[in-house]
């Protein structure tokens, strides 16, 4: 399962980045909304660490039809190669999406909640559907459940539509939709750190440190190596 960083934040960008497997990042106003300032700036940032081989994810903020294409629009004449353009899943975001993938721009529909949004945003084109998991909880109702189910639907149809699940409160959200058949995930940087650090695989280096040097000293096998070529 590909992971992409939910977070605008630059520091955290530059660092996962740099250093982990990432796909991309995606975005919603809430998150923009924390970072502040000026946020086409702060986009056009995020896509300069990332590249643009990387997804980009960017959320319209407009409600008519007309005004959610127009934005569209002018996200991907922004951002560029691989942006994506995030649209909610009600009516008119299925009607913008459906008028939107057939003139060939990616569009991320989000806010999924039930299989049958996430079947027909399918069906209006769109790229990527985003269920969210943790959301869909404490509303009683089953995330992991409604991923498994969409991917189920998913591999009865011919289509390309790939499942990006979010809204996640634990790293076991995030290992259980990739059993579920989840092609990505977007978690943030605190649910990223829990996946990577385990206290038991600390406990383990400690203990390795500590039988070396009862046995060998302070020295290292790398010092080690390096005295004898």
């Amino acid at each position: 399962m590909r992971i992409l960083l939910d977070t605008a934040d630059l520091e955290k960008i530059e660092y996962f980045n740099l250093h982990y497997p990432i796909e991309g990042v995606t975005t919603n106003p809430t998150i923009l909304a924390k970072e502040g300032g000026d946020v086409v700036e702060l986009l056009h940032k995020i896509r300069a660490i990332i590249g643009e081989n990387k997804e980009l994810h960017v959320q319209v903020t407009e409600k008519s039809f007309e005004r959610i294409v127009r934005e569209a629009e002018a996200i991907v004449a922004a951002f560029g190669k691989n942006t994506f353009v995030k649209i909610p899943a009600t009516d008119v975001g299925l009607r913008a999406t459906k008028y939107l993938s057939d003139k060939g721009i990616g569009v991320t529909v989000t806010a999924v909640l039930t299989a049958a949004q996430g079947m027909l945003a399918s069906n209006s084109g769109a790229s990527y559907v985003a269920p969210y998991i943790s959301r869909s909880e404490n509303l009683c109702a089953d995330g992991v459940g409604t991923v498994a189910d969409i991917a189920e639907i998913f591999s009865k149809s011919n289509t390309k539509t790939q499942i990006l699940a979010a809204s996640f409160k634990t790293a076991k959200e995030v290992l259980d939709v990739a059993v579920a058949g989840c092609h990505a995930a977007t978690i943030g940087s605190t649910i990223m750190q829990m996946l990577i650090t385990h206290t038991t695989t600390d406990t383990s280096i400690a203990g390795f440190d500590r039988d070396w040097r009862e046995a060998f000293g302070e020295e290292s096998l790398l010092e080690r190596l390096e005295k004898k070529a």
